[in-house]
């Protein structure tokens, strides 16, 4: 064994300790030998009980900042215990910050994840899990996540255990949530369910499926009509006036395409394109065509109100303006009967601005309102098409309004009329004489 191991001192200390008890013995009287040996003997024995004692005490509470400090020997043997200890504490604190750090990551995904066993029971979940699928952690850990949720498809989907595809659940807590799920196997007979928010992707779905139906649709009424009306006059003798007429009604539908495209593309564009810039929109020159393009539209049926306070203009796009404010007013004067009033609106200040359109028209139901912006929407779908609408206009409006950070706001009454107001902040307003300044 080492020469410096602790064996080896106690050995070589009892030696050395026999070794002068002989020699005091020999010197003296025998038994004064026999009596410094086993005072020896008593020291080394005390010495050890100490020791072991101080350790004793420090193996009921074990903690590496507080390992007793030995003498002799003993300091070398509790000193490498103290070592052992800082690594072995350095280690655990590592293996924590680990944990901590992947329970984080676990935290932060926008997807749920639910750590199961191999009994399908909930072992962890994150907070994305919890709102999705109603769960309570650490409440629900232990419990199989079948019983949970009680889904005859998902309890198939755990008892066939093939998942290689997800699963489409829909959440049972009274909302319209569609979630996608699927079962990863991993480690020791563990599984981790990823739970994807598949709502917005199954909207967006349905919108598309929704505007390739109605744009086929608004088109192949005047298609309808267009290829009527050519085969009619190709085939059949008309006269002149008949020629006439069916001309103008098939010049009529083309210009019905032709609008319903202009506004796809409009709409296309304001969605693709970048963000506006900063050019100051003069309101006055534009406030003034607005009102001049609602007479002409009107052709004096309606009595036209223009109403400005404010000297203070808006940064944007002035085309996407012209366009969003001119489909409110030409929206006010479809729909309002000869001899009702249309007011435009403008009232502005450093604090934000606002544009309205009242009119003293027919009105809209309350339950319509949410889904006038949407592409196509009509509330009356033949008087749209007799008015000349595409059903696209209030979607460009939304748009429009939404790249200048600008919000719709729509109040109406059956009966009375309707007012549409597009409110601006504060940081699309600027003062009217800055324009002047910059000249």
């Amino acid at each position: 064994m080492p020469a410096n191991s602790p064996i080896s001192r106690a050995v070589l200390y009892v030696l050395a300790a026999g070794t002068i008890a002989l020699a005091v013995g020999a010197v003296t009287r025998a038994a004064y030998g026999w009596a410094f040996f086993s005072a020896a003997l008593l020291a080394q024995v005390v010495y050890h009980v100490s020791h072991l004692a101080k350790l004793a005490r420090w193996l009921v509470e074990p903690s590496a900042g507080a390992v007793p400090e030995g003498k002799g020997y003993w300091d070398d043997l509790l000193a490498q215990l103290y070592r052992h200890e800082r690594g072995r504490d350095w280690q655990l604190r590592e293996r924590d910050r680990a944990l901590e750090r992947f329970r984080l990551a676990g935290q932060a995904l926008t997807d749920g994840v639910v750590i199961l066993d191999a009994r399908n029971r909930i072992q962890w979940c994150n907070e994305t899990a919890e709102r999705q699928l109603g769960l309570h952690f650490p409440g629900d850990v232990g419990q199989p996540i079948n019983h949970l949720l009680r889904e005859p498809a998902l309890q198939s989907y755990l008892d066939i255990a093939d998942f290689t595809q997800p699963l489409a659940l829909r959440a049972d807590r009274g909302e319209d949530l569609a979630l996608q799920v699927q079962i990863i196997p991993y480690g020791q007979n563990e599984r981790l369910m990823h739970v994807k928010d598949v709502t917005q992707a199954e909207r967006l779905d349905r919108m598309r499926r929704d505007f390739v139906a109605n744009v086929s649709h608004e088109l192949r009424t005047p298609l309808t009509v267009l290829s009527g009306f050519l085969e009619t006059v190709r085939e059949l003798k008309l006269d002149p006036g008949q020629r006439t007429e069916y001309l103008t009604l098939m010049s009529e539908q083309s210009r019905r395409m032709e609008r319903i495209v202009e506004d796809l593309l409009t709409l296309s564009t304001l969605e693709t394109a970048p963000r506006p810039s900063d050019e100051q929109v003069r309101m006055r020159p534009l406030l003034a065509k607005l009102k001049a393009d609602a007479e002409a539209l009107s052709g004096g049926q309606h009595r036209i109100m223009l109403a400005a306070q404010g000297e203070y203009d808006l940064l944007g796009v002035e085309s996407e303006l012209t366009s969003a404010f001119g489909n409110l007013v030409s929206n006010a004067i479809r729909y309002t009967p000869e001899g009702g009033e249309v007011r435009l609106v403008w009232s502005a200040d450093a604090g934000g601005a606002e544009f309205a359109v009242e009119d003293s028209g027919i009105g809209i139901e309350k339950e319509h309102i949410p889904r006038l912006t949407e592409r196509f929407y009509r509330v009356d779908r033949g008087r749209s098409r007799e008015t000349g609408g595409t059903g696209l206009g209030l979607a460009i409006v939304k748009h429009a309004l939404a790249r200048h950070d600008a919000a719709l706001e729509i109040e109406s009454e059956p009966g009375k009329g309707s007012r549409f107001r597009a409110r601006f902040p504060a940081r699309r307003v600027v003062a009217a004489a800055q324009l002047a300044r910059s000249a």
